[in-house]
């Protein structure tokens, strides 16, 4: 992949996301339908192996529809979190006292617990989010959400980090499918490049490609822990 002019390529927004929207919501409930009893089975076993609730509910920034990226959107996102908040939800795969500061989880993280570790190694714990798509806060496909500190963080480390809030927040994306979970400032470089592609590139056969490039990660445990 080709990414020394990612960065100057134009990301707008808004950006006219019906197409994506209803491929995503077709997509989302026929996932829910199909894999309702795999979910079932999912938050039974969540629940009997750790002490707390079945569905953890972490606030994410979304996406921004103010005004088109331009030049001050520095200043302009100074006094808030970059986009709209919105409530993830995921199969709890932490233990209820592993606290709330907003870091990322590390390979062989003491805070997830062996149910939990599974889930993330299959990305399992994600499924609850098809939910999160027919409420109209997430796609399928689009650059995953962040945790608004750590976002605020990264928006003054990274140039053109905000402009990949210009469309829908995604269960998976095209950085996904590339590379592992995020470790390091350096790392989400890397993935805004693959976010940023997938901006311009955007389309729903697209996302259909990407879709079907998540499954053999998932089934082959690349990238999560």
């Amino acid at each position: 992949m080709h990414t020394r002019s990612l960065h100057l390529v134009p990301v707008h927004a808004p950006i006219d996301d019906s197409g994506h929207r209803l491929l995503s919501i077709a997509v989302a409930a026929v996932g829910i339908v199909l894999a309702s009893g795999l979910m079932l089975a999912i938050a039974i076993i969540v629940k009997l192996t750790s002490r707390g609730p079945v569905i953890y509910k972490q606030v994410r920034v979304g996406v921004d529809r103010r005004s088109p990226f331009g030049t001050n959107h520095s200043a302009r996102r100074s006094r808030d979190v970059g986009g709209r908040p919105f409530g993830i939800y995921k199969f709890r795969t932490m233990r209820v006292d592993a606290g709330s500061a907003q870091v990322w989880a590390r390979r062989d993280d003491a805070r997830v617990t062996p149910v939990g570790r599974v889930l993330r190694k299959y990305r399992l714990d994600e499924l609850p989010q098809l939910f999160n798509v027919l409420r109209g806060e997430m796609n399928v496909v689009g650059p995953r959400p962040e945790q608004p500190d750590l976002f605020v963080a990264l928006r003054g480390q990274i140039d053109r980090y905000p402009a990949r809030q210009g469309v829908l927040p995604g269960i998976t994306g095209w950085a996904q499918v590339n590379l592992d979970y995020d470790s390091s400032v350096d790392h989400v470089r890397k993935k805004l490049d693959y976010d940023l592609e997938y901006i311009r590139r955007r389309s729903p056969l697209e996302d259909l490609r990407i879709m079907a490039r998540t499954v053999p990660v998932m089934l082959g445990a690349r990238g999560g822990w």
